[in-house]
């Protein structure tokens, strides 16, 4: 399967199968094709070429909820289970009717029976109480509209929706992000007993390493592409793709190793097409006409010309065949990676005395966020964690300067910067591009002294694409890189993992050290609590 937009190749090729209860997650760069290839699995956009054949009916969790923001939180839950419903009531209907003795209900009573016992519809009560729990729904009224959810909250609800719905195939885009350990838990338990396909795109480490049964990575393979002039030098461009029957922490290791392969290759096939070029342009030389006889003995001449005449023209046939075929199998030259280039820098002179620099008391917030203090020095590293609700980002946003607390004090050092990276993308003019974004943001100067490109975070060619044509992940990119313009003294990230490719999260995990001021993070990233050195906060729930 294969698709194209008119500025660049997003998908090209690609070929898997996921069987029945097979788990198949789909990684690779932000913009790579993650959420296109869901889309067109789901019957929401086509491919330009190759054929997606699915079974039964499809159900995905996107960005997008399936149901409309004017149902409550109870007409949602009611609208998930009515297609189970109607099936157990088909069940009944055909039921009565062989009762009754319509002998011919019999075919309609084991399609219908066969079908509800597919989906479980007799369990559509016990899964959705078991859902609104282990969700974290079950303290949100059930007269609230979706409209007035916050964003975690309608994700989780959508989730909540799809899987009671129970499709035939199952795809997933990022289903982790507002999931806390115990949400994140229950579903890894739930489509661990899925019966159909499913279909995961998602950058939760932990999460991958738990579920998939097969990973497909769509960035570049090395394959033999490079006669095909369509050849991109950045992640995203869509040629090959990569299956692995393992974990996520195992494909790490092979892809590594792969990719060494891959260069390794490469560097050894444009050697030898060198030197056959060579020996082809040099035999050329040796048999011209205007070179001397490598004899001068008069009665031999015309011998040995003709014979010298054989053994060249067999030579530069040998060689061009060789580099013909060399030509026609090479690999594609290995793709430049977009690596993110860090947080290092030099701290303002405020940030270089030792001392607490921002300093909240007791700051608090009804319903959201309960009597919390933190003490953050110059150098200072502080993971935010706890369940769903309990305030990670109210706290965040407190300590940014972006939301008052009802109570308590925040105190900070005179012409403290400090900059929050937020959950959700910041809408902008979906017209205008990348460049010319970043540059009115941060302003020309300052475009003029830190360009874009310096980060790692967008590749070259995006920058010309409009923002509307991003995806998600790409978006989320631009707006850190606004924030690294200027770096503030505490830099504030929510969920930073969220959206991220796998290998900027993990790059950018490593860097956080290297910040040239304070840094707080609030995450359920399990990976990046497992690594983290630096300080941390629980927050309890309610």
């Amino acid at each position: 399967m294969s698709r194209a937009y008119p500025d660049r190749r997003v998908l090209t090729d690609v070929s898997f199968v996921v069987p029945a209860g097979g788990r198949a997650c789909l990684i690779g760069e932000n913009g790579s094709g993650k959420s296109t290839l869901l889309r067109i699995v789901a019957g929401l956009d086509r491919p330009d070429a190759g054929t997606v054949t699915v079974p039964g009916t499809v159900g995905l969790f996107h960005q997008q909820p399936p149901f409309p923001l004017g149902l409550t939180v109870d007409q949602v839950l009611a609208d998930a289970t009515a297609p189970l419903r109607a099936l157990a009531r088909q069940v009944e209907t055909a039921g009565e009717a062989m009762a009754d003795g319509d002998m011919a209900a019999s075919v309609r009573f084991e399609e219908a029976l066969a079908a509800a016992e597919a989906r479980q519809a007799w369990q559509a009560d016990h899964l959705v109480d078991r859902l609104v729990d282990g969700l974290g729904l079950g303290a949100i009224p059930r007269e609230r509209p979706a409209a007035a959810m916050s964003g975690g909250q309608l994700a989780r609800l959508s989730l909540a929706w799809l899987l009671v719905r129970r499709p035939g195939t199952l795809l997933l885009d990022e289903p982790t992000n507002h999931l806390d350990d115990a949400a994140a838990a229950l579903l890894v338990d739930l489509l661990a007993g899925w019966s159909g396909p499913v279909l995961i795109a998602g950058h939760d480490r932990a999460f991958l390493d738990e579920v998939a049964t097969l990973l497909v990575d769509l960035d570049p393979a090395p394959v033999a592409y490079a006669a095909v002039r369509h050849d991109r030098d950045s992640p995203g461009s869509g040629f090959g793709v990569t299956r692995f029957s393992g974990s996520y922490t195992a494909y790490l290791r092979e892809r590594d190793a792969a990719r060494e392969r891959w260069e390794r290759q490469y560097r050894d096939e444009q050697a030898e097409l060198d030197r056959l070029r060579r020996r082809v342009r040099d035999d050329h030389t040796v048999g011209h006409p205007g070179r001397r006889p490598r004899t001068e003995a008069r009665g031999a001449k015309k011998f040995y010309a003709d014979r010298n005449a054989a053994v060249v023209s067999r030579r530069v046939n040998d060689a061009a065949a060789a580099l013909a075929d060399l030509e026609a199998t090479q690999v594609r030259r290995p793709p430049a990676e977009l690596r993110f280039r860090g947080l290092a820098g030099e701290p303002s002179a405020r940030m270089r005395t030792p001392g607490p620099v921002l300093v909240a008391t007791q700051v608090a917030i009804p319903g959201r966020l309960a009597p919390t203090s933190v003490t953050l020095d110059t150098a200072g590293r502080l993971l935010v964690t706890g369940p769903n609700g309990c305030g990670k980002s109210t706290l965040l946003a407190i300590l940014a300067g972006e939301l008052a607390p009802a109570g308590g004090t925040v105190t900070r050092l005179g012409r403290l910067s400090v900059g929050l990276l937020g959950q959700d993308v910041v809408p902008r003019d979906a017209e205008r591009t990348v460049r010319d974004l970043y540059r009115e943001t941060v302003g020309t100067e300052r475009a003029e002294r830190t360009p874009l490109g310096r980060f790692g975070l967008i590749a070259g060619r995006d920058e010309e694409r409009p923002w509307g044509s991003l995806s998600v992940g790409q978006r989320r990119r631009l707006d850190l890189a606004i924030l690294l313009a200027q770096p503030p003294d505490v830099l504030l990230l929510d969920e930073p993992t969220n959206h991220f490719s796998l290998l900027l999260a993990t790059e950018l995990e490593r860097s956080l050290p290297d910040y040239p001021g304070a840094v707080v993070v609030a995450s359920h990233d399990r990976w990046l609590r497992d690594t983290w050195t630096g300080q941390r906060l629980t927050l309890a729930s309610g």
